[in-house]
């Protein structure tokens, strides 16, 4: 029975398989979801696809666990710089994503965890606006990391959030869909956030989400850079200094093969 090779890895619980492309079928989207369903597949919340590339170390296509195309993920590129760090050694790894070519820094390694500093670009920061929902109105403010977010600040993350984030992914004032996080402000060097990923569904984390809700936050007066971004994955660093910086963990888990056919 023909098989794919593997790898899955783990950035602060936001979890990518990682696939040569050149080796995957000609359906990628139906092979991702079938490889990231959590009960029938491997489980993840979504595959880089790994392409060589003239100008760069590597190219990562991304591909959310529905199957759908997205622009970039912090954390996703951050596993992509650990499976270069373990196979290829070296420090400094350019990758290209949907939102560019991202510089990923090795700053600290540990077995198959590894800490990367990784440039994420100038982000793209709009005016604050409210959009209806079935039950009320809410207000956020819309950052680009590349791919598209809407910020909503909280003084806490009431029951049952998911659902109003559901409605704001799909709402039809955002054309391509939107990633949406909840913020809450601890002080001006710490935050709180919870994510929903466009494709995905609630996460455990998000690099450009981190990064977005820093920006957001920073960008209203309510915290200052450096900003530590809490998720329910484990903390993250966003320096924003013109250029973001995003500073975190990026684990290897296990190599297999997925059966096909």
């Amino acid at each position: 029975m023909p098989s794919i090779p593997f790898l899955k890895a783990q950035a602060c619980g936001n979890d990518f398989i990682l696939i040569e492309g050149l080796r995957g079928p000609q359906d990628l989207a139906t092979f991702t979801r079938a490889i990231c369903d959590r009960h029938y597949g491997v489980g993840a919340d979504g595959v880089e696809w790994l392409f060589p590339d003239p100008q760069a170390d590597i190219r990562a296509r991304l591909l959310n666990a529905d199957g759908s195309d997205a622009e970039i993920s912090g954390n996703g590129t951050r596993c992509v710089a650990a499976y270069l760090a373990a196979e290829r050694g070296g420090s400094v790894f350019s990758i290209r994503t949907g939102a560019g070519v991202k510089t990923c820094t090795l700053t600290a390694r540990a077995g198959q965890r590894f800490e990367f500093d990784t440039d994420m670009g100038e982000p793209q920061v709009g005016e604050c606006f409210s959009i209806r929902l079935a039950f009320r109105d809410v207000t956020g403010i819309p950052v680009s990391m590349g791919n598209p977010h809407f910020v909503l600040f909280v003084d806490e993350f009431a029951p049952g959030w998911q659902v109003e984030a559901a409605e704001i992914e799909r709402h039809h004032d955002f054309k391509h869909g939107t990633n949406v996080e909840l913020v809450r402000i601890a002080d001006k060097h710490d935050i709180e956030i919870r994510i929903f990923e466009r494709g995905v569904g609630e996460t455990q984390s998000s690099g450009t989400g981190s990064c977005a809700a820093a920006v957001a936050s920073i960008a209203c007066g309510r915290a200052e850079s450096p900003l530590r971004v809490t998720a329910p994955g484990g903390p993250q660093t966003v320096r924003w200094d013109k250029q973001i910086t995003l500073r975190g963990p990026a684990e290897l888990v296990c190599r297999g093969e997925f059966l096909i056919g």
